[in-house]
């Protein structure tokens, strides 16, 4: 498809033969998920690229050049690409667009991701193929934010036949549920856990109960509640710090942590400890933790149960 660069009427629309064009119906873009699902991202990237001096507030006028996604990408993998800094021609902006695309696609393609994007959807500003490579990123990257779920667009095809326009209208979905999406990507135990065990996550959580006041009893702690009391972190640095057996000191982490983000700073320095003690980084987000979202505290504190389980 050749998409429309501005919202625009079928009879307004030059077209040679069998040509096509697409735009968002600009009632999906008063869409309220809509636009919460492009202020999240907007927000997502100026978060990511603040030490660079970037603020995008157009995803379709910043992004289209490949300026601003070389340098997302760069900050995200770590890694620098070869391309030119600063490209003005067409030509050359289309030429970063490849170098940069290509490189997102030798990320995602192992997780099973439908590329809905390319250079000159890209670069001919098709918000909705924007919106799809923007999504692919955060999820893979584990952006620190919630992307709002079950986003669809309306989108009018407009074809030109035998001189005829033609409209049509199709449901474009942006995003699903955060697990389907992050379902594209390796399973862990906890994934295997509950396709073995649909809805029993309640047997689960009193075995992790169980294991997580066999050791923090010996702090004197207690734990009756796994979203709520895991949510600050503090319980799961003292945690790492019994399994693997040293002190965690108090200068690390936020004893009595008041904010959002000294919360989010335990969690994340409990990650780092689990990294340390040999696991993978975990699947969930410190974030989602904070938030109270039970199964991402599950599936933290399982992981730490199947490695830990038989010490005493």
């Amino acid at each position: 498809m050749n998409p429309s660069t501005v919202d625009m009427h079928p009879e307004d629309t030059f077209l040679e033969e069998n040509e096509e064009r697409t735009m968002i119906d600009p009632n999906s873009k008063e869409d309220p998920k809509f636009k919460e699902l492009i202020k999240v991202l907007i927000d997502w990237i100026n978060d990511v690229l603040v030490e660079e001096r970037i603020i995008v507030k157009h995803l379709e006028e910043d992004l289209y050049d490949g300026q601003v996604l070389q340098k997302l990408l760069e900050k995200l993998a770590d890694r620098k690409l070869n391309v030119a800094e600063v490209t003005q021609s067409e030509i050359g902006q289309k030429q970063k667009l490849q170098t940069v695309l290509e490189a997102v696609h030798d990320l995602l393609r192992p997780h099973g991701w439908t590329i809905k994007w390319n250079v000159d959807s890209i670069h001919g500003k098709n918000l909705i193929s924007i919106l799809h490579l923007l999504v692919a990123l955060a999820m893979h990257f584990q952006a620190p934010t919630r992307l709002p779920e079950h986003v669809s667009v309306q989108v009018v095809v407009v074809r030109k036949r035998e001189g005829l326009l033609q409209t049509t209208h199709v449901t474009e979905e942006l995003t699903t549920t955060t697990e389907m999406m992050m379902g594209r990507f390796e399973r862990d135990a906890f994934d295997t856990l509950l396709i073995m065990r649909r809805n029993k996550l309640s047997v689960v959580q009193k075995s992790l109960i169980t294991f997580v006041n066999k050791h923090l009893n010996k702090l004197n702690l207690e734990v009756t509640e796994l979203e709520t009391q895991f949510a600050d972190g503090v319980y799961l640095v003292l945690l790492m710090g019994l399994l693997e057996d040293y002190f965690v000191p108090l200068h690390n982490f936020y004893l009595t942590p008041e904010s959002f983000d000294q919360k989010v700073h335990n969690v994340s320095f409990a990650f780092e400890l689990m990294q340390d003690g040999g696991l993978k980084k975990p699947k969930a987000r410190p974030e989602d933790v904070v938030n109270l979202d039970l199964k991402s505290t599950l599936r933290v504190l399982y992981n730490l149960f199947t490695k830990y389980k038989n010490v005493e």
